[in-house]
């Protein structure tokens, strides 16, 4: 009595010590967040285990985008320490529902060999069949037990009919094991297949999804045994070099939004994982609640007075012992989930660092790319205010209308170049990129738009000193117009009948193309600026009698008298072409007559200038008056007269 008084007193010494150690593991259960409860919630079915480790291995697929959006060196850090977090936190989420299954299997199998016909109505036969088996083996078991008791010291008679009847009684308890294993061997298949959500059912779908998942397929033992594969696997990180920061607008604002994108994941994973410990504290919440429970039996077992009365101490031992088996059961479960919702802590708060350097990163770029913005707005004003000074200038120095006009067309050509640089500067990184680019582009642009490029430059050609404006009448090959507009690639005429001084528009514009002032074959004709006269000539045939020196006489005094009205005109046109043209000292404007004398008639040859403004006129004068100097001469006998349609080269 005084040695179970002393073990009685041993063992109520380890109660303190397994209230305590009960009370630690709360305390580590209780320090994680857990869902209030009203009432102490049922132990998780196999359904959510299940659910629970799917939305496990979702959230570790997701967790290894992080290697992809990682692009900075600074980063590894997060991705590596991560990435042994998130392993580590599905590796316990499988141990616990490992556990989780075994505690259910056990379960299932207590509850198969304590009640047979629990499987369901539908096999109670199958149920019966089975206990009677098992009842006719044990009764069987025990004639071959007795039997061979008599042959231990059988009287010499009767040894060999005892042998025998040992022999026979062996051959039917065979026959009946056999029977036995038969049925239950169909009453387990058939429970397994009616539960359908069993322990069985249940390790088959951990084993499945632990597949998916390489760490948790090799996470079998302890959390903080790595395989090989998996340290391999950690190691690998993305080879990130160190880049200089954008410099370029266009390098910024695509960095702001790559950036932004990243921290858009990394909030996704935090939500994620936020998810991940809610799931995980609602399957806590019946472990912790029936932790409690057990704390509070052990503390009432360990209060109550001892007794001296043996069957009453050994009552309390195995009461204290099925305290002890279920809590190493139900703490092994806590203890996963404790861990599991620690790493899942531990793993939010490097999102959260690594979320909160990406933002700092965004508000740095943010910086650079408003101080781009603002330089560029501020390089734009000053060219803006030099092309607004530069058109001022012009307008008020320049007072040629032909000249400002080109002045302001050179301006506005210098002041998009000065914009298109600007811009360039400002939106590109890498120069020496961009222009080998823009060299290949433009050698590719200059083969393909070569005849464009030749009339933009004859376009520079034809507004020059010597160039036409809108109003003026050229000659281009064979058509002759008025000038009506030019532009940067061609310029458009009027053209006029037959090319004549007094000729009429014809309504058909025709067009040209800028280059043709670098085509030898097609000339181009047209009066100097400020110059509007042309040559005409009239040709007179008279009767060889006539008198020559009266006809001379007549016909001089008649083109005299015609072009007085206009010689003043012609004589300012002729010194502004000397004017023009300093190397050249033009003749003076004046009607030409020559005579030639023929076998048939005396031919004279009329040749003057006429403005082309009043061309019509001017021949209708000249003509009406040598007519009526001619006409009252008797001398005089007039053959023919012909004016040429066209003027005289």
């Amino acid at each position: 009595m005084w040695a179970f008084s002393e073990s009685r007193r041993d063992e109520r010494s380890n109660v303190p010590r397994t209230v305590l150690t009960l009370g630690a593991l709360l305390l580590i259960a209780a320090s994680t967040p857990s869902l209030p409860q009203q009432q102490a919630p049922s132990t998780p079915t196999s359904s959510e285990i299940v659910q629970f480790l799917s939305r496990t291995v979702d959230w570790y697929r997701q967790t290894q985008q992080e290697q992809h959006i990682a692009t900075e060196p600074s980063e590894l850090g997060f991705v590596a320490d991560n990435r042994r977090t998130a392993t580590q936190v599905v590796r316990l989420a499988f141990d616990f529902a490992r556990q989780h299954e075994e505690e259910l299997a056990k379960r299932s199998r207590i509850n198969t060999s304590g009640n047979p016909t629990s499987a369901g109505s539908q096999y109670q036969s199958l149920a019966t069949n089975a206990a009677a088996a098992d009842q006719l083996v044990q009764q069987t078991q025990s004639e071959v037990d007795v039997l061979k008791q008599k042959l231990e010291h059988p009287p010499p008679s009767k040894r060999g009919q005892l042998q025998d009847q040992i022999a026979e009684t062996q051959s039917e308890l065979a026959l009946f094991q056999a029977r036995q294993q038969a049925l239950h061997g169909m009453l387990e298949f058939a429970s397994g297949a009616a539960t359908g959500g069993g322990a069985t059912s249940l390790r088959a779908q951990i084993e499945e999804l632990a597949h998916a998942v390489p760490a948790a397929a090799s996470g079998m033992g302890t959390v903080e045994n790595t395989s090989g594969a998996d340290q391999q696997q950690q190691t690998k990180t993305p080879d990130i070099s160190i880049k200089a920061p954008p410099s370029g607008m266009w390098a910024l604002a695509a960095d702001v939004f790559r950036l932004s994108s990243k921290r858009n994941s990394l909030s996704n994973e935090l939500r994620s994982t936020d998810a991940l410990q809610h799931d995980s504290a609602q399957l806590r919440a019946p472990f912790v609640s029936r932790l409690k429970q057990l704390i509070q039996s052990g503390n009432q077992l360990a209060q109550q007075a001892d007794t001296s009365n043996q069957s009453g101490l050994l009552q309390e031992k195995q009461q204290l012992d099925a305290l002890t088996a279920e809590f190493r059961q139900v703490s092994g479960a806590v203890a996963s989930l404790a861990k599991q919702n620690i790493l899942l802590g531990l793993y939010k708060n490097s999102l959260d660092n690594w979320q909160v350097e990406v933002g700092a990163e965004i508000m740095e770029r943010l910086k650079s790319l408003l101080l781009r913005v603002f330089g560029l707005l501020i390089a734009l004003g000053v060219v803006l205010i030099i092309g607004e000074i530069w058109r001022r200038t012009i307008f008020r120095y320049v007072h040629d209308p032909r000249r400002r006009y080109q002045f302001l067309l050179m301006r506005r050509i210098v002041l998009w170049i000065a914009i298109a640089l600007v811009l360039i500067f400002a939106f590109v990184t890498e120069i020496g990129a961009v222009a080998t680019f823009a060299g290949l582009i433009t050698a590719g642009v200059a083969v393909a738009l070569q005849n464009v490029i030749v009339s933009i430059v004859g376009y520079f050609f034809l507004i020059g000193k010597y160039g036409i404006r809108v109003g003026d009448r050229v000659q281009v090959g064979g058509v002759s117009g008025e000038v009506v507009d030019i532009g940067l690639v061609r310029f458009h005429l009027l053209e006029l009948s037959d090319g004549a001084t007094d000729a009429e528009p014809t309504g058909r514009v025709v067009a040209f193309s800028n280059s043709v002032v670098f085509q030898s074959t097609a000339g181009l004709f047209k009066q100097l600026p400020g110059i509007n006269f042309s040559w005409r000539e009239l040709v007179l045939k008279f009767a060889p009698d006539s008198d020559f020196h009266t006809l001379r006489d007549r016909v001089h005094k008649a083109i005299d008298t015609a072009y007085s009205d206009y010689r003043d005109s012609l004589d300012s046109q002729r010194r502004r072409m000397e004017m023009s043209l300093s190397s050249f000292s033009a003749a003076e404007l004046k009607p030409r007559v020559r005579i030639h004398f023929t076998t048939s008639a005396i031919e004279v040859i009329v040749r003057f200038p006429v403005v082309l403004d009043k061309a019509g006129e001017i021949d209708e004068r000249i003509v009406g008056e040598i007519f009526a100097a001619i006409a009252h001469e008797p001398k005089l006998k007039l053959l023919n007269a012909e004016l040429p349609a066209k003027a005289a080269s």
